[in-house]
């Protein structure tokens, strides 16, 4: 069996007794190099948990803002298996740092399955959230992931049953990432209440770490989040800051707001 990052990762996590913080980018965005150089910056920074972003041409859960970075990614021909080079290269480096790919499933499809997975466990990737991947169709993939000790880590919503809830925890490995609002990606004034009810929910199911993520783009958000949760998730606040920095001072200004992100929650 494979080291498992992530559950070292939140043992640290809950060891300090501070929140984790996940941070979402595009692979791709604005380039592969600037990819490479800015996921260590944002370690070092204080992000507990990186997400490699897929760019996809129909990101259906995104904002505006993750759907810019995706469109710029693509422009410049980005794929899964550039995806999965960048996770392999950054493997190099940082060698206890979970790394998990986030995406729709199309392109992991067409790929193929059960070669998808071989070259995830080869390049050591440490987990995968298919946002557009329904719990009752999710079998193949995760029977090929786990195998091969890559945690599936679903998504559910406050829209979620209870049952979906039951089968999606039943199977779940890794973590549990917890959407704290209907609709799209993007950086909101305060974390919803109907967030915090479903932690609430899913909690009476599962052991396993909960993420929260969507609208989370401050240090007070992440502060609120921490008191129910073991993780906040942030990626378009993150991208914004991306998108507005001029060239040459991207990697400076995305670490600038992890480290205020992660404030007084230094490893």
């Amino acid at each position: 069996m494979r080291k498992d990052r992530i559950a070292q990762t939140f043992a640290s996590i809950k060891q300090r007794g501070t929140p984790g913080l996940i941070v979402f980018i595009t692979v791709g965005y604005p380039d592969l190099k600037t990819t490479m150089e800015l996921v260590p910056a944002l370690v070092a920074a204080g992000a507990d948990v990186v997400e490699l972003g897929i760019p996809f041409s129909d990101p259906l859960a995104e904002g505006p803002v993750i759907q810019e970075s995706s469109f710029r990614a693509l422009e410049h021909g980005v794929t899964l298996v550039d995806c999965l080079g960048v996770v392999e290269k950054l493997r190099a480096t940082l060698a206890d740092t979970p790394l998990v790919l986030m995406g729709y499933y199309n392109p992991i499809f067409q790929y193929g399955i059960s070669e998808f997975s071989e070259e995830a466990q080869r390049v050591g990737l440490d987990g995968l959230i298919v946002v557009d991947l329904p719990q009752q169709e999710a079998a193949p993939l995760w029977d090929e992931c786990s195998l091969r000790d890559i945690h599936i880590i679903p998504l559910l919503a406050p829209t979620s049953t209870d049952q979906s809830i039951i089968s999606a925890t039943a199977n779940a490995s890794g973590f549990i990432y917890c959407i704290s609002v209907t609709g799209v990606t993007g950086a909101r004034n305060e974390v919803s209440d109907r967030g915090f009810e479903l932690l609430q929910r899913v909690r009476k199911h599962t052991t396993l770490p909960l993420a929260v993520g969507f609208g989370i783009s401050t240090r007070e958000h992440v502060e609120a989040v921490g008191q129910q949760a073991e993780a906040a998730v942030v990626g378009s606040a993150l991208i914004r800051v991306m998108l507005e920095s001029p060239e040459g001072e991207l990697v400076g200004r995305a670490s600038e707001c992890v480290a205020e992100l992660a404030g007084g929650f230094g490893r």
